[in-house]
């Protein structure tokens, strides 16, 4: 196949994977509930400039997101599937771009297809992207920004790019723009690009592309004042590298936790891929992937704040140093049969103890085929492996991909949604029987931000003391079981019951 039909089917494959069930479950909280409420109103009122979350200013992150998903708002309304879109599609970019970039760095076809293939088939890069959230869109256009910095050491009209790059990066996820640009500069420096710096083409696009980004944050200042300093700035970005905020904490292992929990059957050719790296660090790709993977793994470990998603941006570079080691497998024929052998066996029980857990506690066709999938693949690659045949490689891509393509079918991909009370029962009771808008007091004892755009009200926790002054005020509570009788509700009126909640009244 030819460089354009690989470039074509990777596209193809990472938009299959990346839309096919997208609308089949509701939002999350926190981030896609919150992005889409505010899109949403972005979509209702046409203020683009000022985004606000019901009615107050939303200060938290810059509005490119939700800029986006306003615009899918109004050519497909407001739906799950609109609301994931652009943060999926756009996610789905990363793959063709990271075989680009393979490409240009490995200057060989083979480790650049592998390390594509390897980031589309790796779980935490799918299922991220796939929610409304911020981090692949912003993976992407980080991707985005290396390969202009790759491509400008040929053709210097690419460094116009770079500017642009930085600044899509600055209208999304705000101050990790910051990291970014650090891993970028080490890299031109190390991969001897200084004279970038001379390139008119690079300031060119610094100013043009960045003047949007430096326009917006001006009006946030100038409209909001030092408030908007102090929540954008202080809270979202220097806090979190200094304390836990919202309690989200973990050691200074986090990381290579979930790495390790999410990174499989690809961990496996990780430590190989680093020592690769490391041999050929005077190579555009060795140290592209060292620089990507110690820096930003450094400085996201360091941090206080602990989110799973945090860890996004380090997924690239771990799939050009898995690349690399898969390509000198496939083309030396070298690696360690007896241990890949045992692990690949022992991903075979693990797959038909999933096809058992799905057959007796969530009997989804769609997971049960997956385990069957995942087992015959390990079972298959294990055989292959100890045959010491290198088709096992395009053995596991194939099984991996076909295993996430059902999971992202099913109506499992999001599990934090069973960590709570479904929201959709709950929502449709509240819009049958209150005016948008409304404010809510619930003795839930969380927001959720889904509740609150799917009910397009306000849902308010509140304590059992402040509820029955809420009542006298003649508020709307939503109250669940064990708490109603604990409020004395004299003149109450049930409205209705969803999910062991009521919602009451004063008659």
């Amino acid at each position: 196949m030819s460089h354009k039909q690989w470039f074509l089917g990777l596209l193809v494959a990472s938009l299959i994977l990346s839309l096919i069930g997208l609308g089949n479950l509701p939002l999350r909280d926190w981030d896609e509930g919150t992005y889409a409420i505010v899109a949403r109103e972005i979509y209702r009122t046409g203020n683009w400039i000022y985004p606000t979350i019901q009615g107050d200013p939303f200060l938290l992150k810059p509005p490119l997101m939700q800029w986006f998903i306003a615009v899918c708002y109004h050519i497909g309304g407001v739906q799950e599937f609109t609301t994931r879109f652009p943060g999926a599609f756009l996610t789905a970019l990363g793959v063709p771009l990271l075989y680009l970039i393979g490409r240009l760095a490995f200057r060989k076809n083979l480790p650049a297809l592998f390390s594509a293939l390897v980031y589309l088939t790796l779980l935490p890069v799918v299922r991220h992207g796939r929610l409304a959230m911020l981090d692949g869109m912003t993976v992407s256009f980080f991707l985005l920004l290396l390969f202009c910095v790759l491509k400008a050491r040929h053709d210097k009209k690419y460094a116009v790019g770079i500017g642009f790059c930085l600044g899509l990066i600055t209208l999304t996820k705000g101050m990790l723009v910051v990291v970014l640009a650090v891993i970028v500069s080490l890299f031109i420096i190390a991969n001897k690009q200084l004279a970038l710096l001379k390139n008119p083409f690079l300031w060119i696009g610094m100013v043009l592309g960045n003047f949007p980004a430096i326009a917006w944050y001006f009006a946030q200042w100038q409209h909001y004042g030092n408030i908007f300093l102090e929540v954008h700035f202080q809270s979202q970005a220097f806090d979190r590298l200094g304390k836990a905020v919202e309690g989200n904490t973990g050691p200074i292992w986090y990381y290579l936790l979930e790495v390790i929990k999410y990174g499989f059957p690809w961990l496996l050719f990780l430590p190989g891929g680093l020592y690769l790296s490391w041999k050929n660090r005077h190579t555009a790709w060795g140290c592209l992937t060292l620089i990507g993977t110690i820096v930003y793994f450094a400085i996201v470990s360091l941090m206080s704040t602990k989110l799973p998603w945090y860890i996004m941006p380090i997924y690239p570079f771990l799939a050009l140093a898995i690349g690399a080691n898969l390509s000198y497998i496939w083309q030396e024929e070298k690696f360690k049969t007896r241990f890949l052998t045992g692990f690949f066996a022992f991903l075979v029980i693990v797959g038909l103890a999933g096809c058992i857990y799905f057959n007796i506690f969530d009997k989804q066709p769609l997971l049960i085929v997956m385990s069957v999938v995942l087992a015959m693949t390990m079972g298959m690659t294990s055989w292959l492996v100890n045959q010491h045949n290198r088709q096992f490689i395009p053995v596991l891509f194939a099984g991996m991909y076909l295993v996430l393509g059902m999971l992202m079918s099913s109506q499992s991909w999001i599990w934090e949604l069973n960590e709570k009370f479904p929201v959709l029962p709950v929502a449709a009771l509240i819009r049958d029987n209150v005016p948008p808008g409304t404010q809510i007091y619930t003795s839930f004892p969380d927001s959720r931000p889904s509740l609150d755009f799917y009910s397009d009200c306000k849902i308010i926790p509140t304590s059992i003391a402040d509820l029955q002054d809420k009542f006298a005020d003649k508020s709307y509570l939503l109250l669940g079981k064990e708490t109603l009788p604990k409020i004395n509700l004299n003149q109450s009126k049930v409205m209705g019951e969803a999910n062991g909640f009521k919602l009451v009244a004063i008659n």
